[in-house]
């Protein structure tokens, strides 16, 4: 497992285009056959991608987490971009479609990861967060999440939303997760852009073309920066900074959340013209 420390918004104002994707994008997490995950000092979360293929991928605890399960103080979303899957949660069986979502409590022990085809194998991607309660293992399809339609062709903002683990969805301690699909020819997310001091994020684009990319906008908000983000990469978003994208095409994207509260409207709103 990876480890990312965290860095200040003085620190990130110095940093190169290099050094902003070396400390904010997760790369290649998404390999066949693989768990690739990232520990962030943002709130202890974790992110990362698990490709299983041929064999069932069992996920274990890992040195860092000085635990016997990697679910004794944690719990996880989990949303499925790729082919259909299964998740196995202590001898009981989900199975996935493309962007279903699955929830793991606090306390389960024996997980693992599989794919109906290895040519088309699921995509899990997870988000954990440290946990001081149990909730149940819970599954969640894309029709049950409600999907909302929002934005205007005029502002190239018409998506998708899909809220899946929040206070009147998946119940959790503190993980909100969902994602958002926007509409052909439109390219915009999260503008007018916001910030939220009470929880960090996590962005997983996705459906991302191979000769598109998305223009990620970070920092705090009169002091932006951005990074160029290709299909399956991940961004961190520090409590601090906006984040906003604009894609050469549309795409989408999955949102997760940790921190103080679960509260998905609790953001502060930054408009346009102050940005910098």
């Amino acid at each position: 497992m990876e480890i990312r420390y965290g860095n200040s918004p003085a620190e990130t104002s110095r940093m190169n285009a290099a050094e902003i994707r070396q400390n904010f994008l997760m790369q290649h997490k998404f390999v066949p056959g693989e768990i690739n995950l990232v520990y962030t000092m943002y709130d202890r979360v974790i992110g990362g991608g698990i490709v299983p293929t041929n064999a069932a991928l069992p996920l274990g605890t890992y040195p860092i987490l000085k635990s016997d399960h990697f679910f004794d103080r944690r719990e996880m979303g989990i949303i499925n971009i790729g082919g259909k899957g299964s998740i196995s949660v202590d001898g009981q069986t989900f199975d996935l479609e493309k962007l279903d979502c699955l929830y793991i409590g606090k306390g389960s022990k024996d997980v693992s990861f599989s794919s109906e085809s290895a040519s088309n194998p699921a995509a899990f991607y997870v988000l954990s967060a440290p946990a001081h309660a149990e909730y149940p293992t819970t599954k969640m399809t894309s029709a049950e999440a409600q999907p909302t339609d929002l934005g205007d062709q005029l502002t190239a903002n018409k998506r998708t939303v899909y809220k899946y683990i929040h206070i009147e969805g998946i119940q959790s301690c503190q993980v909100v997760m969902g994602l958002t699909r926007l509409a052909p020819g439109n390219v915009w997310n999260t503008m007018p852009s916001h910030v939220h001091d009470r929880r960090m994020e996590l962005y997983c684009y996705f459906d991302v073309d191979d000769n598109h990319r998305v223009m990620h906008f970070m920092g705090e908000p009169q002091e932006t920066k951005h990074m160029v983000v290709a299909n399956r990469e991940i961004i961190i978003s520090p409590p601090w900074s906006i984040h906003s994208g604009c894609g050469t095409s549309n795409y989408a994207f999955v949102w997760g959340m940790a921190g103080e509260n679960k509260v998905y409207q609790d953001m502060d709103p930054v408009p346009v013209e102050t940005m910098r």
